[in-house]
This record gives C-alpha cells, sequence and structure tokens, in this order.
C-alpha cells in the first residue's frame, strides 16, 4: 500500500486512469498513485472465487454445463487440492519437435497439437497454447492460437491478447461455440490472460483487452512481477512489493470499470541469473516467490495464478525433471489456485510436450502428497489389526482390496519393476515410456467435436481478420 501511495505505477491506458482519477487516486500524466481505501474497496469487490466451464460439443446432454474448475482462494491455513489446478505456458518462441527431436520456430498446429495433448492427460486441467505461432500474420498470433484450442480440448482454455482486435475476434469465436453471448457469459469456457510491464507500468493495450473483457463477463488472469535485481529489486521482500502492487493497481482498474468481475491475480516472480542477467525460471527462488505470493493472495482472499513445470534446462533431462518436482510441490503445498507454464525448457523459450507429459506425472505424485493423511476411526482400522494380528499379513484382507487403490498411488510412466521383468520388457528408460505417451496419445485421441456449424464460423472469422490486417 505504502509502495502504491508513494510511487504508484504507470497506468498507460486513458480509461483506466480516468476510472481511477474519480475513484480517488492522484493522477500526474500517466503516474497513477491510488489510495490504500480504493486498493481495499477492491479486493472487498472481486469475488473470492469463479467457475470456468467445458465448452459445448453439441451433444446430448453435454452442451458445455459441466464445471471444468472452480478458480477459488483457499483459507490461509488450510490446503485443498481441489483448488489447484495445472496447465501449460503460452509465449514460448521455439518448439521442440515429437518427431526429430529437435529445436524449431512454433508454427500452425502446434497450439491444437498442445491442446489435444492436454485433453487426454489427467492432472492438466486447462490448456495454453504453448508457443507463439511463427508462420501466420504476426498480430494475428493469438487468434489462430485461440481458435485451434478451442478444437483441440473441451477444457477450458486460457488465452492472451496482443490488441484489442484480437481479443473481439476471439471472443466472436467464443460466442460461435457458444451459440450467444448470454450463453458465454453465464458458463464462461476461456479466461483472458493479461501481463502488466515490469516494474510497476500497465500498457495501454493490454489494460484496454482486461477492461473490455471484464465488462463481458470474460474472467480476467492479471499478472505482474519481475525478476529480482533487474527488473525488481534483489531481495524476495522487495520483489514481492512490486508483484503485487502491480496487479492489485490493475485488479482496482478491473474492479471500477465491472465491479464483481472474475479476476485471479498472478505474478512470475523470479531471480535474475548472476551469470546470463536472464530471468531463472528453474532456480529455488522462483518456487519460494511464487509460494509467497499465492500465500500473499490467500490472506487477501483472491484467487491466484503462480508457475511450475518450467524448466532451464534445453531438453528433457535431469534438470527438468529436478526443477519441475520442487516447482509442482511448492505451487501444491502453497495451494496456488492457477499454476501454469508446465512444459516448458530454456527460460520459457521452448514448449515441450514431453516435459507436458513428466510434468502431469508429478503432478500426480503431488496430489497424493497434497491428500495427505485420513485419520479417521475407519482408516485407523484397529479392528482389522486385532485381527490379522503379530506376523500376519493384511494382502488378502477385504479391506485392502476396498481400499488400496485410493490409499497407493500408481504410476503411469514411471518404473517400479524387478530387473528381470525390465529387462524382459526391453529395457525401456523413462524418456522411452513419455515418447511413447505422447505417440499414443497424439495418434488416438480424439477431443470433443464443435457444435455444427461452429468450425465454418470460425473460419470464417478468421479469414475476415486477415483481410481486416491486409486492408491495414
Amino acid at each position: 500500500m505504502t509502495c502504491l501511495e508513494r510511487t504508484g505505477v504507470n497506468m498507460l491506458n486513458a480509461e483506466a486512469r480516468d476510472l481511477l482519477r474519480e475513484a480517488g487516486a492522484d493522477v500526474d500524466g500517466v503516474r497513477v498513485r491510488p489510495p490504500r481505501a480504493l486498493i481495499e474497496d477492491a479486493v472487498r469487490t472481486a469475488p473470492r472465487s469463479f467457475h470456468l466451464w467445458h465448452r459445448p460439443t453439441g451433444r446430448e446432454p453435454d452442451r458445455g454445463q459441466r464445471v471444468a474448475l472452480e478458480v477459488c482462494a483457499t483459507e490461509l491455513d488450510q490446503t485443498h487440492p481441489d483448488c489447484v489446478h495445472f496447465g501449460p505456458g503460452l509465449t514460448s518462441s521455439y518448439f521442440l519437435d515429437t518427431e526429430t527431436g529437435r529445436r524449431r520456430r512454433s508454427r500452425r498446429g502446434d497450439p491444437r497439437t498442445t491442446a489435444v495433448l492436454c485433453d487426454a492427460l489427467e492432472n492438466l486441467d486447462y490448456v495454453m497454447g504453448l508457443g507463439l505461432i511463427d508462420d501466420v500474420h504476426p498480430d494475428l498470433a493469438p487468434v489462430y492460437e485461440f481458435a485451434e484450442m478451442i478444437t483441440g480440448t473441451g477444457k477450458p482454455v486460457i488465452p492472451w491478447a496482443y490488441s484489442l482486435p484480437n481479443l473481439i475476434d476471439m471472443y466472436r469465436i467464443a460466442v460461435a461455440v457458444a451459440g450467444d453471448e448470454e450463453s458465454l457469459r453465464q458458463r464462461p469456457f476461456f479466461a483472458l490472460f493479461v501481463t502488466s510491464q515490469a516494474p510497476l507500468q500497465h500498457t495501454d493495450e493490454r489494460m484496454a483487452t482486461a477492461l473490455w473483457a471484464a465488462e463481458r463477463g470474460i474472467p480476467v488472469v492479471y499478472l505482474g512481477g519481475g525478476s529480482a535485481g533487474s527488473t525488481a529489486p534483489v531481495t524476495g521482500a522487495g520483489a514481492l512489493v512490486v508483484s503485487l502492487a502491480a496487479t492489485l493497481s490493475g485488479l482496482a482498474a478491473i474492479q471500477l470499470k465491472s465491479p464483481g468481475a472474475p479476476v485471479c491475480i498472478g505474478g512470475v516472480p523470479s531471480a535474475m541469473d548472476l551469470r546470463t542477467a536472464r530471468p531463472s525460471y528453474g532456480g529455488p527462488e522462483m518456487s519460494l516467490y511464487s509460494a509467497a505470493f499465492s500465500e500473499l493472495s490467500r490472506y487477501l482472499r483472491l484467487p491466484f495464478m503462480g508457475t511450475a513445470g518450467a524448466s532451464e534446462s534445453k531438453m528433457l533431462d535431469m534438470q527438468a525433471a529436478i526443477e519441475c518436482t520442487v516447482q509442482v510441490l511448492l505451487s501444491g503445498l502453497s495451494s496456488t489456485t492457477l499454476v501454469h507454464d508446465a512444459g516448458f525448457l530454456d527460460c520459457a523459450d521452448i514448449g515441450s510436450l514431453e516435459m507436458l507429459v513428466v510434468t502431469d506425472e508429478i503432478i500426480a505424485m503431488a496430489r497424493r502428497v497434497m491428500r495427505g493423511i485420513e485419520v479417521s476411526e475407519e482408516t485407523l482400522m484397529l479392528d482389522l489389526i486385532d485381527q490379522v494380528g503379530p506376523g500376519g499379513h493384511f494382502i488378502a484382507t477385504r479391506e485392502t482390496a476396498e481400499r488400496c487403490r485410493q490409499e497407493i498411488w500408481i504410476p503411469r510412466l514411471m518404473d517400479r519393476d524387478p530387473w528381470e521383468a525390465w529387462t524382459a520388457s526391453g529395457r525401456r528408460t523413462m524418456l522411452d515410456r513419455v515418447h511413447e505417451r505422447v505417440r499414443s496419445i497424439l495418434s488416438t485421441h480424439e477431443p470433443p467435436p464443435l457444435p455444427p456449424g461452429a468450425e465454418a464460423e470460425i473460419e470464417a472469422i478468421l479469414q475476415a481478420a486477415e483481410a481486416r490486417e491486409d486492408a491495414a
């Protein structure tokens, strides 16, 4: 609060500046210093939770009526595994080709392939595109990405938009799938991803998209952040101050525009690598800062988006597994509402489907840890212990058969066979099993169909967007 009142933020969007000025903020040019009461009002006005839905399919009776996930802030002293949701990221320039294993530029088809894979993976709850498409009109890349994700999954999607025209195109695509605007407002199946510019600056176009989306009932995920030592103070506490100040001032503008608009605040507060000055995506600081930011958000009773499932490694290897595991565990144990960037390598510059599959397995393990140990009369099993007695065994009891699968996690990818069985089955490594799972899903999984006529409408919207950009 002191940072916002004394230092303030640069608000480059005129409408947001006017909203904040009218609400009592001090405005000097583009610099805006919101008073404490304004921020507190925004926190109170923002909903503690909201829903994202499965998209309509045209099938009966499933026409998008099912809640896919609840985006909610848990109590500070509680952990709720069902309120922690994982998904990919969306900003990498490169993609690890599943056929060649080589790094290449992201291109058309990659977002849909990512969506199909996520649609099949049990522990990925929503979809982001995992790459910036390089072979379409540069200003339309987010629109193509959104269209491909919508066709590739029935799970919620979280796109971003470079500009307001991008968002309007995506909104029209979503309406074509939903059937009408009111249906989309009542059951939104996408949320808009928006970022501020570190440190403490809200860009004109990104804020414009946030305000437009909120006015139409589209949930907004609004991130602020910075890299400690470069775009944020070098201390973790200082980095959290500028990150939280950015997100709360953005939240205030959105709530003034549309009181009660569903917003999930977030951030990727990382540390600068001392040798390259790049943000350290795989460092322990990012996991620590993200967990701390999550707990600050829970204190404020606001949903929060953090980061996990990414690595600085350039390929899927031991480093990637180590960094991913630490991130996923800390995100889960701090009850981070939405966790994005699964599948990233090389400081969020490479998207990897294989990394997504490995992260899915790690999330499954983490969720078992998050579920904890149930202690009750039934689970203590004192009568059974007495019945079996010293020197007996429990493997053939009815109680073991009834409860074993819910008590003991079964891996999908990790090997637990003895040496002889592993050798007899071909000595397959973890990487072999990961590649096999990716190929199997992509060759067999069928995502839910679009409602009748929606595909043609989407293609017409894309062609109209191309014509608009060509004319400009």
